[in-house]
């Protein structure tokens, strides 16, 4: 399959083994939260390794006495994003790989039952306030982290990427752990020099009810317990 330069697929073998055992409709929810998590720390290592700086922060010492500098990485301004409700399941993952706690902003998007079309419920992004330097309201992060395990028609991943290029940030690093093909094409289109997308595996396509197939089915469904509503 085709796909865009800024779409990164694992090839790593535990996520894929991890994947597999996700797929099934037999895995229990505490197995799927615990395989969304560490499928998501995965994908984190690997979004974080590429692209990213580390800067010197300020000095420490040791507890034998001996100064050093502090690190931490380039940008700071960071805001976790998920995609309310399954993108919660990859929260706690992303929070903790990184070295200082980021603030986390929602993003609440549903898909229209018939048309498929993303339509927005809740939105908590802040602004900074007008300062002396400028007059206008800023987003409060330079480089959002999306979050969101499934890509699957490309509607919801574009509605949130443009909501958030519009809120003012710099990049979007979006994470996914599966999304078909199309999907993929559709999130990376939106915003082709400013959205990375980072996913754990593409199948090829979805069915007539936009559910990629052969998927992992509702995932916020399996996430929280709320099969057949």
């Amino acid at each position: 399959m085709s796909l865009p330069s800024n779409v990164h697929v694992s090839s790593h073998p535990l996520l894929h083994a991890k994947l597999s055992q996700l797929r099934s409709a037999s895995t229990s929810t505490r197995e799927t939260r615990d395989l969304v998590h560490e499928i998501a720390t995965i994908l984190g290592v690997e979004a974080f390794a590429a692209g990213w700086k580390v800067k010197t922060s300020g000095t420490d010492h040791t507890p034998l006495g001996i100064d050093y500098e502090t690190k931490d990485i380039d940008p700071s301004d960071i805001a976790i994003v998920p995609i309310l409700r399954s993108g919660l399941g990859m929260v706690e993952a992303l929070n903790n790989l990184l070295p200082t706690s980021v603030p986390i902003y929602h993003l609440g998007l549903f898909r229209e039952r018939l048309t498929l079309q993303p339509v927005e419920y809740y939105n908590n992004l802040p602004f900074h306030r007008p300062t002396a330097t400028s007059s206008r309201n800023t987003a409060a992060a330079s480089t959002a982290i999306l979050l969101d395990p499934i890509i699957a028609t490309g509607a919801t991943a574009e509605a949130a990427i443009q909501l958030l290029r519009e809120w003012g940030v710099q990049r979007v690093v979006m994470l996914s752990v599966l999304g078909s093909e199309a999907g993929m094409q559709r999130a990376a289109g939106t915003w082709p020099e400013g959205v990375e997308v980072w996913t754990g595996a593409v199948d090829r396509e979805c069915n007539e009810r936009g559910m990629i197939v052969p998927g992992l089915g509702d995932i916020g469904d399996r996430l929280f317990v709320a099969i057949g509503k």
